[in-house]
């Protein structure tokens, strides 16, 4: 296993590239500048929020959730298989790739969605959601092939500052472009915006070459034979039947189900709830947006800094705790300054328990296993279902009952579930 182990800062930082080039994605697409325009572009000039897809009229912002429910429902099923073949082949970053540029292509697609082309749009939402979604697990599953157990919170921590740090930069590009497209020659801020989403497909795809070039092929050097896809479904069997012998595991997982609904879902619908329930402009959504993923970066190397001291089972639980308190202070927002402050503390978190929760995982895999692509499968797949269960849940509710307050309650008690689950984690390895 040492022998395998490339402990290195070039590869680490390799490594931590994926996460600048792809968190493009999670910023412009999903949180800020996507949401924006397609609530721009599916909202009637009479403030009618209703739209007819495929034959079926809905409320605009329940088509987004749906779709991106949908998405995960996808890519769920796939990623066990998946992972069992790229453990087997030992080929975990020909399937990176093959999402990354599922996920790139798509965004570029984004380019010609436009108020007549909603079906295009919604598929390109969906694609991209997938290939987002798909290569995380195959750039995830190298974190405990590059870096010592005891490196694990700081490595996870740097991803996702590198991601943060990112797309902020990326961002600001795209502000300049929609708040002054004559400038660089775009005939109106519809273009501009549109062109944000080309430049998020291309910036995913290019910086995603370093990690690329950098990352091994076959760290264990695996010998693959014939039949790839039985013996990768034999893989995920094997990996299946120790989780449930993996009490720890098992406790995690459902843990990290419902904690999980609620953080993607805040991630995902944040903007969409300021614009509707309090009326925010754009460039003021977008400037939270932006206050958020600073904040996160900061949040992050902290809360990797608390888990050294008091483990990761407490640093985890401490972040849960401050959800909770933040989904009912939503409920009681009615002004833009309680709404920065909801959001501040949102980043404040989110960096943090994203980043401790893939660390907390590695850290529960067998110490002799090299089926890391197979255990994160199960590790995205939760991640996935966890996205489906949280936005068609918030979507529902609000299509129930007519208002975004109410399904932040719901977010709440899906942390405190998560919360309880996470106190049967007995493992020593988390705990100090």
């Amino acid at each position: 296993m040492t022998e395998t182990k490339l402990n290195n800062a070039k590869t680490i930082n390799a490594w931590c590239m994926y996460d600048w080039a792809n968190s493009v994605y999670s910023l412009v697409i999903t949180s800020a500048i996507f949401p924006v325009y397609y609530q721009a572009v599916t909202t009637a000039a009479d403030g009618n929020d209703k739209v007819n897809f495929l034959g079926v009229e809905m409320v605009n912002s329940v088509l987004y959730s749906y779709a991106l429910s949908f998405s995960f429902l996808i890519i769920a099923p796939l990623l066990p298989l998946l992972s069992g073949m790229a453990d087997y082949t030992g080929n975990k970053k020909v399937f990176m790739k093959l999402f990354c540029y599922t996920g790139g292509l798509s965004c570029i697609g984004l380019f010609f969605f436009t108020s007549t082309s909603l079906p295009w749009g919604i598929f390109c939402v969906v694609m991209a959601s997938i290939g987002y979604s798909g290569s995380l697990v195959f750039y995830d599953a190298y974190l405990p092939e590059i870096a010592s157990e005891d490196q694990f919170d700081k490595t996870s921590a740097r991803g996702y500052s590198f991601g943060y740090f990112g797309s902020v930069i990326m961002m600001v590009i795209a502000l300049a472009f929609i708040l002054s497209p004559a400038t660089f020659g775009f005939s109106n801020a519809g273009i501009a915006t549109r062109f944000s989403f080309l430049m998020v497909g291309a910036w995913w795809i290019g910086f995603a070459q370093i990690p690329f070039a950098r990352l091994p092929d076959n760290p264990f050097h695996q010998r693959p034979g014939k039949q790839k896809l039985l013996n990768g479904y034999n893989e995920i069997i094997k990996v299946w039947h120790s989780l449930k012998e993996n009490r720890d595991i098992k406790f995690y997982i459902l843990a990290y189900f419902f904690y999980n609904m609620g953080v993607q879902t805040v991630m995902y619908l944040a903007a969409t709830f300021g614009a509707k329930e309090l009326k925010l402009p754009d460039f003021k959504l977008i400037g939270t947006v932006l206050l958020i993923q600073i904040v996160a970066a900061v949040g992050a190397n902290l809360f990797a800094r608390f888990s050294g001291l008091y483990g990761n089972k407490v640093a985890l639980m401490t972040m849960i705790c401050f959800w909770i308190v933040i989904c009912v202070g939503a409920y009681f927002v009615t002004n833009e300054y309680q709404f920065y402050a909801i959001a501040f503390a949102v980043g404040m978190v989110m960096g943090g328990i994203q980043s401790l929760s893939r660390a907390t995982y590695s850290k529960l895999i067998p110490k002799n296993s090299i089926q890391h692509a197979s255990y994160f499968s199960f590790f995205d797949v939760t991640f996935n279902l966890s996205v489906v269960f949280g936005t068609f849940s918030y979507g529902l509710i609000e299509h129930i009952t007519g208002s975004m307050r109410n399904s932040t309650l719901a977010l709440a008690s899906y942390f405190v579930i998560g919360l309880i689950f996470l106190t049967q984690v007995k493992s020593r390895s988390i705990q100090k």
